[in-house]
């Protein structure tokens, strides 16, 4: 189908249906050029998407693209996993158009069988900031010259869903745009140890390490995985070594910095701390909001600036329960035809189990715990070993614990990336505190007040 005529259907449909349902629910697709004559193919975001059309929205696209063309008798949706399918990024994101690659016959294909970048994870589009600074310029510095610096290997790590993902794909579309005739390769651990069982049992594990051996760069997501797998491990301990001493990049992502991983191989541990180890840390107020707004221009929503902050003033965890509480109020408001307001937002958050029964972030425990005792909040989050900011920082895990329903791995994180034994080790001293010096339950008592529950 050309482009024109489908620009027709959805004029036609903007006719139908109201202005809000319209943004939310047909502004985001993308035709696909290459599809059959009868059949309109649409590019969708993400299948929450894809199915919301499907069921409610299927008939209304096929009616209107009868009106234009008899020919078409069916309209179908996919989410665009970019392993055939890429976008172009332009200043215009509404104007990315779909370009179609072209595969050899899959007994030609090499590495290229393996998952492929997501082209919409760039650089440019990773919010930045004091939680995530450090790791981004790393990873600017490897994409741009790889093998060439001293970040060899660099392993960025810290809790789910902070966009370790993103950044690590980050440096491998920015790699191919700097240098178009590197090899990357892009692949989790866990698909890593899937692929390499097959290639034990079919015979051609020698053909299988060729693939990663003869990579420019290579991106292996989530190595915790490993834990355990000695087979794996040793496997990819020798192509680790291989593309080290050929200069080639290594860049890894885990859930906890290289000396904190189990059942690891202590000879893979010293190996990843040879280059960098650099932590992203979950996001405070102001990031979350900036994400909450990349997120909405990115799918073409207008949502008003006070549910922004709300919502980040309630979800604290990390990026990815942002962007589903997004998808939740959008889907909310269209079913129910409502206005997004900030009654709207508080049913939808009601709504979700782990988010109803937190009655205040943790940013701003911790903001009222630095002004209680006059003391900088970065104090706080850093690893500030100073008696009194010890205490303050002790005091904020404790209400964090007491006032909210985050687990103490979500606490830990937003202090500074501790791990759950450093916030359990805090509640007991404070709770130790309190039946021995009055001061303290007096003064927890004051901060949980000036909170307004």
């Amino acid at each position: 189908m050309h482009t024109s005529i489908w620009q027709n259907i959805l004029s036609s449909i903007s006719q139908e249906i109201d202005a809000h349902r319209f943004e939310t629910w047909f502004r985001p697709l993308v035709l696909n050029n290459t599809s059959k004559p009868d059949t309109i193919s649409l590019y969708v975001p993400n299948q929450f998407i894809a199915d919301f059309l499907d069921q409610h929205y299927k008939n209304l696209i096929l009616s209107h693209a009868q009106s234009f063309s008899s020919d078409i008798t069916s309209i179908e949706f996919t989410v665009n996993t970019l392993k055939n399918q890429f976008f172009i990024e332009t200043d215009d994101i509404s104007q990315n158009k779909p370009i179609t690659t072209v595969l050899h016959n899959p007994s030609e294909l090499t590495i290229s069988s393996y998952p492929q970048l997501n082209k919409r994870f760039t650089l440019s589009s990773f919010v930045v900031g004091p939680n995530n600074q450090f790791a981004r310029s790393a990873a600017l510095a490897v994409s741009e010259s790889p093998g060439k610096t001293k970040f060899n290997p660099l392993l960025i790590y810290g809790g789910v869903g902070l966009g370790k993902t993103h950044l690590l794909q980050s440096i491998g579309n920015n790699c191919l745009a700097c240098h178009p005739d590197k090899k990357v390769t892009y692949i989790t651990s866990e698909e890593f140890y899937l692929n390499f069982i097959d290639a034990i049992k079919n015979n051609n594990t020698k053909e299988f390490t060729a693939r990663f051996r003869s990579s420019d760069l290579l991106l292996m997501d989530d190595v915790q995985f490993f834990a355990g797998k000695e087979s794996t491990q040793e496997e990819f301990f020798y192509i680790f070594n291989t593309l080290y001493q050929n200069g080639k990049q290594i860049v890894l992502t885990s859930d906890l910095p290289p000396n904190s991983l189990k059942g690891l191989q202590d000879r893979l541990i010293s190996r990843f701390q040879w280059g960098l180890a650099v932590d992203i840390q979950p996001p405070d107020l102001e990031i979350r909001v900036a994400i909450l707004k990349k997120k909405a221009e990115e799918d073409n929503l207008s949502i008003p600036q006070d549910i922004l902050y709300y919502i980040a003033e309630n979800v604290s965890s990390n990026i990815r329960e942002l962007e589903g509480v997004v998808i939740r109020l959008l889907a909310f408001a269209s079913i129910t035809k409502s206005d997004i307001t900030i009654d709207l937002i508080k049913n939808v958050l009601k709504g979700t189990t782990k988010v109803e029964k937190v009655r205040v972030s943790i940013d701003k425990i911790i903001e009222k715990v630095a002004d209680y005792y006059k003391v900088p909040v970065n104090n706080i989050r850093e690893k500030n070993r100073r008696k009194e900011v010890a205490l303050c920082r002790q005091i904020a895990m404790y209400i964090s614990k007491e006032v909210t329903n985050n687990s103490l791995k979500t606490i830990g994180l937003n202090f500074g990336g501790r791990d759950h034994s450093t916030v359990i080790h805090a509640i007991q001293q404070i709770e130790s505190l309190k039946t021995s010096d009055s001061y303290i339950s007096k003064d927890i008592q004051e901060i949980i007040s000036s909170l307004n529950l």
